[in-house]
């Protein structure tokens, strides 16, 4: 699968920030360490989400634009679980993400990512509950599987599935390392948003992206 045209939209530290809804929006997140940056970068085939050795740097909501046969905005949330740093900085993130979750009506997809080596933790389960609360549809994805060994993954992801993850599809297994599950989370999208926009235009929506 070719490479995606992607650009940085806007970087927002509050909700007046955010850019015009308009083109359906996929949301990505996932505790702080998880891998986030560097699975965007797999993704999207350049290095322009900042990869840190130190996890829960990133403290906004970053937009980018994606020119695929449905363009759309890929949402990079900020990391949760990150125990040091202060409450107040906690707070305001939970708030920042709250008002993305809740208000924006482009939402199409969040996509939770969760450690292979370690599964759903406390954290990732109350976030997967509050977005099933909310009635937003969901995809797990698993990073870091080349950590590993490949005999036993088969096994591992059977015992998360039986563990009672929330998510639309089969998790995919990915690795930003090895490249393995990138194309097939990019198709996944692909086949995703056909569908999310035959739901709209049924619904007599009207998105500015169609």
């Amino acid at each position: 699968m070719s490479s995606w045209k992607t650009s940085l939209l806007c970087t927002a530290f509050e909700p007046r920030q955010f850019p015009p809804e308009g083109f359906p929006e996929i949301a990505i997140a996932g505790r702080s360490n998880v891998g986030k940056s560097s699975l965007l970068n797999a993704l999207i085939g350049q290095k322009t989400a900042h990869v840190s050795s130190k996890p829960g740097k990133t403290r906004s909501i970053n937009f980018f634009r994606v020119e695929t046969e449905i363009p759309f905005h890929l949402v990079d949330l900020p990391g949760y679980g990150f125990a040091s740093r202060s409450k107040t900085e906690q707070e305001v993130w939970k708030r920042l993400i709250e008002r993305y979750l809740v208000n924006r009506e482009s939402l199409a997809l969040i996509v939770h990512l969760v450690d292979f080596r370690h599964g759903l933790l406390k954290n990732d389960r109350e976030l997967q509950d509050w977005v099933s609360s909310m009635e937003i549809p969901m995809l797990t994805v698993f990073t870091k599987i080349d950590k590993i060994a490949r005999g036993k993954r088969k096994g591992e992801l059977v015992k998360y599935v039986k563990s009672g993850l929330k998510s639309i599809d089969m998790p995919i297994l990915t690795s930003a390392e090895d490249k393995t599950g990138i194309d097939e989370l990019r198709g996944f999208f692909g086949s995703y948003l056909a569908e999310w926009k035959d739901i709209v235009e049924m619904q007599g929506g009207n998105e500015d992206g169609f």
